[in-house]
């Protein structure tokens, strides 16, 4: 039996392959007979790379309160669906009906409300209507439609046509993710579109882009669009970053933004820049705390001002929300007669609203059949399905509807298609359901020629939602040959150059830290690997020197780290070091460790995802394995956990070496780069204050003076120079002064003097800011300091001159963080403080 064959055998119910007569649809023929040349095995093969491909890229769906952590990786499902062009052309006709429809209801709902006025619609659709925002009654774009991006999510009903289920209307999402879909699939599995051409989804986005600019300032050679999100800890946070890359936009937060005079400003590192277009991805509710959430801290107070005046765009305008209200499917077919004089082209799922005393019987009488639903969508209310409902339950359903009817729908409980689903190795039926994409462009609504399909991966249930497990397909639209050339994005409105990007503050600073995390964890991997080499080549503690020198080091571990008391007076941890250099490595909730450090430094990272290109996330997927190693060190004997330390630190320095080679030269890599040399130079200066701020035994001080030398890499060159003789003088001279070692400290203050001479300035009348001043202060303090005297000692053999210079060093070096912070990461602070934070409405998928 062949793979169509046992998949046949399968089907219980109405399924995508096959035709109103049975029979199995040509294009889903050519693709079971290419997965047949392919065999099942090879599909299972391919299906582990696609999941090792998404991990790599960075694909996340985040579930909140997940056990297995936020960001759960996107599941992608190697069997594409198929919908044959000509078929599609009729669904986007009905989709561009709906588009067109759900506008003018909105149009009508903030305007003169004629549907309520004429009976069409009950008022409670609108003024009951959690969506409804009062103060949006006045926001309108400058364009012949309101409803500018729409979604609508269908599946296939036993009649053989495509039914509309639901429909996302304030911030759709998914688009992203069908690109990303098409990417993965094109890559690891292009056999499978053998024999057939399948529409490209890049038109739709060129469409968004011409959409977006046409909405801009025309007066402005290259307007300033943000993408606005709620941030790092929303479930489709990847998409929001994912797009506002590929698509050549500004990713903002709400802090990000401020408004001022009646314009939304954007609060860069070269002060506020004017905002012309904003893409939300915030839900309406959040979007502005002086007017509609007090309690927001994701949207931007004044907002809405700025929309009514005219100074700012929106994409969806707030109040948008008002159409997700699920009552609505039960009058569409009316309000298509009353605005278009037409009947729908695409069906809804039967729909009953319980607000009328007629509809309200039938659902009570036939609540076996029915699934339970509220009207708002914001009542976070989960759907009842009645056959599955014990008796008292039903009762106790029937009640609470009764009680306020006007607050549910009910809706027919059918039997909606299957598709062909790759589970644990097996081919089998699941249901489906595909949402498509429209964007309004000057000719109406433009469809995307694909969609994001989900699917169950449970047999028999309707389970697609990302949340609760659903599968993710890519959509393919299908035909024998291509009609239209498919070109990549090329905007029909020539687009002015920008050759300055701004960088918002908070973007700013999460580089900043990106370069100082990553630099610190790398210091401390560097050090620790040092100290655990010297502990395993003397485990035993007899000798006095060996035990003075191995004392020193373990000391400066914990200076280094900042873990104190750590090894400093504790001499039961000096007998037994190993606890706690586990504790040092895995102990990811203590402040300093490696694994605190690693938590923080992916944080970071992952606050500006769309910084980074395709190489430097797959580092950083690395680095994240290591992380959850690292984490479970306890279990680990001396040998796996440096082997675990060197390839994080080797990854870390990877992902150092391939910004270094790959990122432009702007203010981005210049952030990054002087938060790594910040944390370079006090991490270089704090080992060498551990180890030679007093004199020891010269047996000891060799030992202190080659583990120093191996931590500023520079050993080898230390040997060639000076053959084998040590001396704390000379180890002083290259590690402070010689200028042409890159982790000298004289070379890494040049290098920071210089990363701040090119960062914008923010002095006035100044030649130098309180950065600069600090770094040229540190830089000519080393340059003026006699190594001779530095290495003298007084009768407490104390090095006091050492000590002083290095913590004055230390001193002007942090300052140099305060002032940066101070210059332009500021703003990033909250401009309002309202009542406990509170996340987004869940955005799902």
């Amino acid at each position: 039996m062949n793979l169509l064959q046992s998949y046949q055998s399968g089907i219980d119910s109405y399924d995508e392959i096959l035709d109103v007569n049975g029979l199995v649809k040509p294009h889903w023929r050519a693709l079971f007979s290419t997965m047949e040349k392919l065999g099942l095995d090879e599909l299972k093969i391919r299906n582990q790379e696609i999941i090792s491909k998404l991990r790599e890229n960075g694909v996340t769906y985040n579930v909140y309160e997940s056990p297995d952590g936020m960001n759960r990786p996107w599941q992608l499902d190697p069997i594409p669906f198929l919908i044959e062009q000509k078929e599609w052309n009729g669904i986007a006709k009905g989709l561009q009906q709906r588009a067109l429809l759900l506008d003018l209801i909105l149009r009508d709902i903030y305007g003169p409300r004629n549907l309520v006025k004429d009976a069409v619609i009950p008022a409670e659709l609108v003024f009951d209507n959690t969506g409804f925002c009062r103060p949006c009654v006045d926001i309108k774009l400058p364009a012949s439609r309101q409803l500018m991006l729409y979604a609508a999510d269908m599946a296939r009903g036993p009649d053989g046509q495509m039914w509309i289920l639901d429909r996302r209307t304030q911030a759709p999402s998914g688009s992203g993710y069908c690109l990303e879909n098409r990417i993965v699939m094109s890559k690891l599995i292009p056999e499978l579109a053998d024999g057939m051409y399948v529409s490209k989804l890049s038109p739709f986005f060129n469409s968004l882009q011409n959409t977006v600019l046409r909405l801009s300032d025309k007066s402005k050679d290259a307007p300033n669009i943000v993408y606005l999100t709620p941030g790092p800890n929303n479930e489709a946070y990847f998409e929001h970053a994912y797009l506002a890359s590929y698509l050549g936009y500004t990713l903002a937060q709400g802090d990000d933004l401020m408004v001022r005079n009646g314009f939304v400003w954007l609060k860069s590192i070269d002060g506020l820049q004017k905002v012309d277009v904003i893409i939300r991805r915030i839900d309406d509710d959040w979007c502005d705390p002086l007017e509609l959430r007090e309690d927001s801290r994701l949207g931007v107070p004044g907002l809405l001002q700025a929309i009514r005046m005219g100074n700012v765009q929106v994409l969806n305008p707030p109040g948008s929300s008002v159409l997700e209200n699920h009552a609505f499917l039960a009058f569409m077919e009316n309000i298509c007669q009353y605005f278009l004089g037409e009947k729908l082209i695409m069906p809804s799922v039967a729909t009953w609203w319980c607000g009328h005393k007629k509809e309200l019987n039938y659902v009570v009488n036939h609540i076996d059949e029915l699934i339970i639903k509220k009207a708002n969508r914001k009542s976070r209310f989960r759907s009842i399905y009645g056959r599955l409902l014990t008796k008292s339950k039903k009762a106790e359903l029937i009640a609470m509807i009764s009680a306020h009817p006007h607050e549910y729908i009910a809706q027919q409980e059918v039997s909606l298609s299957t598709t062909p689903s790759l589970i644990d190795g097996n081919i089998v039926p699941r249901y489906a359901a595909l949402r498509a994409f429209l964007v309004a462009d000057e000719n109406g609504y433009h469809v995307m020629q694909g969609g994001l399909t989900r699917s169950s991966p449970v047999k028999d249930r309707f389970v697609i939602s990302n949340q609760y497990g659903g599968l993710s397909k890519d959509t393919w639209i299908v035909s024998d040959k291509t009609d239209v050339a498919q070109e990549k994005i090329v905007l029909n409105a020539p687009a002015s150059v920008n050759r300055h990007i701004s960088l918002p503050s908070r973007s700013a600073e999460n580089l900043f830290w990106v370069g100082r995390y990553c630099e610190r964890t790398m210091a401390v991997i560097k050090f620790m690997n040092i100290t655990i080499n010297v502990l395993n080549l003397d485990r035993n503690f007899g000798g006095s020197a060996k035990q003075e020198h191995i004392k020193f080091l373990l000391q400066s571990l914990t200076h280094l780290s900042s873990t104190y008391p750590g090894f400093i007076d504790e001499d039961d941890l000096l007998l037994d070091p190993y606890p706690e250099i586990i504790d040092l490595v895995s102990n990811h909730n203590r402040p300093g460790t490696i694994a605190a450090n690693i938590g923080a430094f992916l944080n970071s990272v992952s606050a500006v995802r769309n910084q980074w290109d395709l190489e430097i996330w797959r580092i950083v997927d690395h680095i994240d394995k290591g992380y959850h190693e690292i984490k479970n060190a306890s279990s680990m004997n001396s040998n796996n956990i440096q082997k675990t330390l060197d390839g994080l630190y080797n990854n870390m320095f990877m992902f150092l070496g391939v910004i270094s080679e790959s990122m432009p030269r702007d203010n981005s890599f210049l952030l990054l780069e002087t938060g790594k040399l910040i944390e370079r130079i006090l991490s270089r200066v704090s080992v060498i204050q551990s180890n030679f701020g007093v004199k020891n035994a010269e047996s000891v001080e060799n030992e202190l003076i080659e583990a120093t030398l191996i931590n500023h890499h520079l050993l080898v060159n230390y040997r060639q120079i000076y053959k084998s003789q040590l001396s704390v003088e000379a180890m002083l001279d290259m590690v402070l002064l010689e200028k042409r070692l890159p982790f000298s400290i004289v070379y890494m203050l040049d290098e920071l003097k210089k990363n701040l001479g090119k960062l914008p300035s923010t002095t006035r009348g100044e030649r130098l800011n309180d950065a600069q001043k600090s770094v040229l202060e540190a830089s000519t303090l080393v340059k003026l300091a006699s190594i001779s005297a530095l290495s003298k000692c007084d009768k407490n053999l104390e090095r006091i001159d050492l000590f002083h210079l290095l913590s004055e060093i230390s001193r002007l070096i942090s300052s140099v963080s305060f002032s940066l912070t101070n210059m332009y990461f500021s703003h990033t602070m909250m401009q309002h403080s309202f009542f406990n934070p509170v996340d987004n409405d869940k955005d799902e998928i």
